[in-house]
Order: structure tokens, then C-alpha cells, then sequence
């Protein structure tokens, strides 16, 4: 007989594959289930009252990172001083913890006569300030110098916190002024501006700084504490279409909303100086 012959009519060789099918059937039907009895059970663990709380908190957190950011910006929102732009953490803390108005003035840079004034208050000490106006400004015409370093005739604006205690002009106090308000003769600018403009109506209203002047007098009063050298007679006054000498313009009709907006009794305070000092 012929190999050919015998490995076609030996048995093994015909009943092998069947078999092996039918341990595969029943394997296949074992596995599925298993993930059967694996899924009903899932579905009973997630329908438990432990399962529904924790879905409910999960449910409870920020949708999206838009969500997450905003309350994120809310926890870091400045507050109090910190809220105030363009000033040095050291120039918030010199601000008097009782103040309740703020005027800001904010130069451009340490050598320019181009600044912003903003009027800030807020309705206690220590709390939040909002910002009441703002305007444009001029300040010295060679910018801001330290106090301690300025001179008579330097052409800056002194840098720092000071008090307003006192205002003056030409004119009738606007209705309304709080401020002690000297109105005199004495307020007329002679001669011409830096830059050769005329200075008429500069001083039809003016709000003296607490720099190198005794307070509680006019301010027309030339007494200077600390010296002639340092210079003074430092206000907050009509803009005059050009830089000063080391005073603050801004236009007329802001001169007559700050008289009419400061009060004594909320201790107003100017800080004055360039960006970030």
C-alpha cells in the first residue's frame, strides 16, 4: 500500500478537527458570559446611593477650564491698595490707611511732562477703591525727581504721597467746595510757559500739595520748611496747553469736579510720580 493510501483512510487524521472546533465553541460561549455577569454587575454598582454621590460631586466641579480660570481670576482679584495700577507695592503701603480719596497722578516716564490723573475713592478705610475720573495731565517739564533730591528751578515735579489740605483762585469757589478756599488776586501767573504759551487762567483754580508748605494756610502762603532750595508753591492747577515748572495742569473743568469732590474729612492724598514708581 502506498503512503498516499494510508494517510487518507487513518482516522485521527479526520476526527482531529472537529474536536478542536467544539473546545473552541465552548470557550467562546464561557468568555461571553463572563462579560455578561461583568456588565450586570457594573450596572448594579453605579445604580448604588454611594454611586449617585459621587457622580453629584464629580457633577459639582467646573465644567470647562474657562470655568476653572474665572474662579481662579475671582480668588486672585487685587483688593484694598493692591487694586490700584501703575504704582510700586512700597507706594501703596504709603498711602494712609485712612484716606477714603485719591487722586493718582501717573507720568509717562521719569523724564516726561506727560502724565494721567485719576480720581480714586472708596467708603471706608481700607476697603476696595474705584475709580471715580480720569483726565490728562501735565507735570514738570524735565520730568520727576525724589523729593530729597529736587531743587529750586529744576524744572521737575516731586515724586511721592502727599496730603491736600487747602485750595485757592482767581475765581469764586465752585458750589459745593469743601476745602478751605482762598479766593485772592494774588492768583494770576505772570510771564509765559516753558514752551512760551500763554499762562492766563492757570490758577483760576488751584489745590495746593503738601510739599515743602506749612499746611492749613492759603495756598499763596510762602513759607517753605524745608528750605528755599528745595523749592514749592507745588498745586494742582488749570492746564495751560504746555509742561510746568513742577506742578500738576489738568483741563479747568477737572480742577472743578476735584474741588468739588474732595472732602477734609476723607483725608485726601495725591501720589504722584512716573509709571510704576
Amino acid at each position: 500500500m502506498s503512503k498516499h493510501v494510508r494517510a487518507r483512510s487513518g482516522r485521527p487524521a479526520r476526527t482531529r478537527a472537529p474536536r478542536q472546533r467544539n473546545l473552541r465553541a465552548l470557550a467562546v460561549a464561557a468568555g461571553v458570559g463572563l462579560l455578561v455577569f461583568a456588565a450586570g454587575w457594573v450596572h448594579v454598582a453605579r445604580d448604588t446611593p454611594e454611586a449617585d454621590a459621587a457622580r453629584a460631586h464629580q457633577d459639582s466641579r467646573p465644567k470647562s477650564a474657562t470655568d476653572r480660570a474665572a474662579r481662579g481670576e475671582d480668588r486672585a482679584r487685587p483688593r484694598g491698595s493692591d487694586a490700584l495700577p501703575g504704582l510700586s507695592k512700597a507706594t501703596r503701603k504709603r498711602i494712609p490707611a485712612d484716606s477714603r480719596q485719591l487722586i493718582v497722578v501717573t507720568g509717562k516716564a521719569v523724564g516726561s511732562s506727560e502724565s494721567v490723573v485719576t480720581l480714586w475713592s472708596r467708603s471706608a478705610p481700607g476697603g476696595d477703591w474705584n475709580r471715580a475720573d480720569t483726565w490728562p495731565a501735565r507735570n514738570g517739564a524735565k520730568g520727576w525727581s525724589a523729593p530729597e533730591a529736587r531743587t529750586y528751578g529744576d524744572l521737575t515735579s516731586p515724586q511721592g504721597v502727599y496730603s491736600l489740605t487747602d485750595a485757592g483762585g482767581l475765581l469764586p469757589k465752585p458750589p459745593g467746595t469743601r476745602f478751605p478756599y482762598d479766593e485772592d488776586d494774588g492768583f494770576v501767573a505772570t510771564g509765559t510757559g516753558v514752551n512760551g504759551e500763554p499762562l492766563t487762567g492757570a490758577f483760576d483754580y488751584v489745590v495746593a500739595i503738601d510739599f515743602n508748605r506749612e499746611r492749613g494756610v492759603s495756598p499763596l502762603d510762602p513759607s517753605k520748611p524745608q528750605g528755599e532750595e528745595r523749592g514749592g508753591n507745588i498745586w494742582l492747577h488749570v492746564d495751560h496747553d504746555g509742561p510746568s515748572q513742577g506742578c500738576v495742569g489738568i483741563p479747568k473743568e477737572a480742577m472743578k469736579k476735584l474741588l468739588q469732590t474732595l472732602d477734609p474729612a476723607s483725608k485726601p492724598v495725591v501720589v504722584m510720580g512716573p509709571q510704576g514708581f
